[in-house]
């Protein structure tokens, strides 16, 4: 017989792993900092033993935007079915709802209020992954083949310029649904980390970005290999992503042979 309500798994500010028993409809609302009954074991769990009040861990900022490049061959037209190579269809293939910028200028070393002035506008995108190549263990740590492949970055179907996109007002939700249902869903002023102007200034340091640039700002939870069970892209799934104020971005994914 169990022994608990929903079972969590977790790394608290020490350092170290505890696992405790929750209500179900708590589920969803676990966050860094929140308190638990932590044991160091499942053993220790299921006798009760040695359980300590701990609180989970918060996430590890880093300190600049990580960066990570797409080759032209992996743009994508809103509309298009996305034809993924048999070699990534078995490489846990996923969806990441962000929104895009295109800088309007050539810049290097601008600093973040500089950089206000170099975006040309904003746009819906869809940085598709293979998961597998982001394991540490395939490819070291970095992120670039997983992300390259041909056809993995649509955009559109619009670009909105930096003024009508600054009136969107605050808590503007980014939204990811597969097949209608939702997915992802994210407030991009509350939740996003860097904002455009600092992602820009950072990766035009030392670094002549050239003026039509596309760069992707980041995805919210709610991507498919983190669901539980994983919900990884499948042939005839339909991905459409969609920021408030902005026309959807919906493409169809086609499994080739």
């Amino acid at each position: 017989m169990s022994t608990f309500q929903a079972l969590v798994r977790f790394e608290a500010d020490d350092g170290q792993t505890y696992f405790a028993d929750i209500e179900p409809s708590n589920a969803g609302s676990l966050c860094p900092g929140h308190q638990l009954e932590g044991f160091s074991s499942f053993a220790a769990f299921t006798a009760k033993r040695g359980g300590r009040s701990v609180r989970l861990a918060k996430a590890k900022i880093p300190q600049h935007p990580p960066l990570w490049t797409k080759p032209a061959a992996a743009l994508a037209n809103p509309g298009e079915d996305i034809h993924i190579d048999k070699f990534c269809t078995t490489s846990y293939p996923d969806y990441e709802g962000e929104y895009v910028f295109v800088t309007s200028r050539k810049c290097k070393n601008v600093t973040p209020e500089e950089a206000e002035d170099c975006i040309l506008g904003y746009a819906t995108a869809n940085e598709l992954s293979c998961r597998l190549f982001q394991d540490p263990d395939q490819m070291g740590g970095q992120y670039f083949f997983a992300k390259a492949f041909d056809k993995f970055a649509p955009i559109g179907p619009v670009l909105v310029s930096p003024e009508i996109f600054a009136n969107g007002g605050q808590g503007r939700k980014l939204t990811t649904k597969l097949n209608g249902k939702v997915m992802q869903e994210a407030s991009i002023d509350e939740d996003q980390i860097f904002s455009p102007a600092q992602v820009l200034s950072w990766m035009s340091q030392a670094t002549t970005i050239p003026a039509g640039t596309a760069v992707m700002t980041g995805t919210p939870a709610g991507v498919g290999y983190f669901h539980e069970p994983k919900r990884l892209l499948r042939d005839g799934d339909v991905v459409e992503i969609e920021l408030e104020g902005l026309p959807a971005l919906q493409n169809k994914i086609v499994f080739e042979a």
